[in-house]
């Protein structure tokens, strides 16, 4: 059992804001596996290369130049080639051209390595689609985290609207649905829980009542570390 939590779900489960959460609480390491399918999906459409043209996304992934940093007064920052990108990652385009990325098995095996080499110690809290189920499958605590469409494509209009953006409820829950099924349906590293992930329901909590929830799983995986940790406070 390795000092790994991983934290799965689909779009708008709320993984990446509790995973950073976690990780603060923990002072462990963190990895946003979408980010790097979002970026990958970023530099294709940069260099003009077809989504489905999956021997060059592999060329692209094996040699992806992205830095993850973080800045006092803007938080964390993605720079791709150069470039800052982190506004550019989270619009809907960046979000959809990732998901069929992320279909590509040999697109997948290029970037296995790089997600496992996040994993340092103390620990790392991991969030994606397949972090319990593929890249890390020895990971001491799994949590998949669900919600209803329609809650998720609330979140989603709120977050839309502190950017300046105006989308439909009904547009975002269709966009939500179709990948959801792409998701689902590929045959590569699908969106399943893994058989021994605790799957926690987000539709009706708040942030804080899921960290919770999560903060108790992983003093009864880690007993040790909290006990070091508690220790040394």
């Amino acid at each position: 059992m390795e000092n790994i939590v991983c934290i799965d779900g689909p779009g708008g489960s709320g993984k990446g804001t509790i995973a950073r959460f976690i990780a603060e609480n923990l002072g462990w390491h963190i990895l946003d596996s979408g980010a790097l399918y979002r970026v990958l999906a970023l530099a294709a459409q940069n260099h003009s290369v077809d989504l489905d043209n999956e021997a060059a996304i592999t060329v692209l992934a094996a040699h992806l130049d992205v830095q993850f940093t973080f800045e006092k007064e803007k938080g964390s920052r993605v720079i791709l080639e150069g470039e800052d990108v982190t506004e550019q990652l989270r619009t809907e385009e960046t979000g959809n051209a990732a998901s069929k990325v992320a279909a590509l098995s040999e697109v997948r095996q290029a970037l296995l390595h790089r997600q496992q080499a996040f994993n340092q110690t103390p620990g790392l809290v991991a969030d994606g689609r397949d972090m319990g189920t593929i890249v890390f499958p020895d990971a001491g605590l799994k949590i998949f985290l669900t919600a209803s469409v329609d809650e998720r494509a609330e979140r989603r209009q709120k977050q839309l609207k502190e950017q300046g953006n105006s989308v439909s409820i009904a547009s975002l829950s269709r966009t939500i649905q179709e990948r959801d099924e792409r998701d689902r349906n590929r045959n590569i590293a699908p969106l399943v829980p893994a058989e021994d992930a605790v799957e926690i329901d987000t539709t009706a909590l708040g942030i804080r009542e899921v960290v919770e929830k999560v903060m108790v799983l992983v003093q009864e995986r880690f007993p040790e570390y909290q006990l070091a940790k508690h220790q040394t406070a």
